[in-house]
């Protein structure tokens, strides 16, 4: 047994060693460690986004679930669901040359399009894992308005580019009688076109 297999066995025994973390600690982990990738990836990027990290912490925007049992039904969920829609975003961007009324409003759109789903559900620890129960007594109604509504609270200010994406993110994923105005914000803002794209990618093909 060579010296690195010897370590490597003790600091097993050891990690056995050590009491089970609490699930409030796992949490705590993953709060932790999707701010850190926050601040490394956006922080420098975005200035309106770094402005506002406290308030994404205090709605639990780096903890909550994306959904209670379709795409990101995990801790942390929405962060990395909103972050990969970003990540697409960026990539139209960089590909396909696309013109935004700012430099940062790719990261700014993917990143709050869905603030809908803070404050909505509520994850308990189970025997085995854990719960996701959703919390159906809001004030507003409503996914695209309802993110756009939060975001307009949350952030400095929103271009009306970034406030069409962010309110027609679901594309004809919605009600019928919302697709001449989802029809209507493509045509003036191509963008929008580009954000449900990135959304659909990002939900439905990565189930991210």
């Amino acid at each position: 047994m060579t010296t690195e297999e010897t370590l490597e066995m003790f600091n097993k025994y050891a990690e056995n060693l050590r009491p089970p973390k609490t699930f409030e600690t796992l949490m705590e982990e993953v709060e932790q460690r999707n701010i850190d990738d926050f601040i490394e990836c956006y922080s420098d990027k975005s200035e309106r986004l770094k402005n506002m990290i406290e308030l994404l912490v205090d709605c639990d925007y780096f903890t909550a679930p994306a959904a209670k049992s379709h795409h990101g039904n995990i801790p942390g969920g929405l962060y990395k669901h909103s972050k990969e829609v970003t990540e697409q975003l960026v990539n139209f961007t960089n590909k396909l040359g696309l013109r935004w009324q700012k430099e940062d409003s790719p990261l700014v759109v993917g990143l709050l399009h869905d603030l809908c789903k803070t404050q909505s559900y509520k994850i308990k620890p189970k025997e085995t894992g854990y719960e996701i129960e959703y919390i159906g007594e809001r004030l507003l109604d409503g996914h695209g308005s309802l993110s756009l509504i939060i975001a307009l609270d949350l952030i400095e200010w929103l271009t009306k580019e970034e406030m069409m994406c962010i309110r027609y993110h679901m594309g004809a994923y919605t009600d019928q009688k919302e697709w001449p105005f989802v029809t209507r914000a493509v045509q003036q803002y191509p963008n929008v076109l580009y954000t449900q794209t990135a959304n659909i990618i990002a939900s439905q093909i990565k189930n991210i």
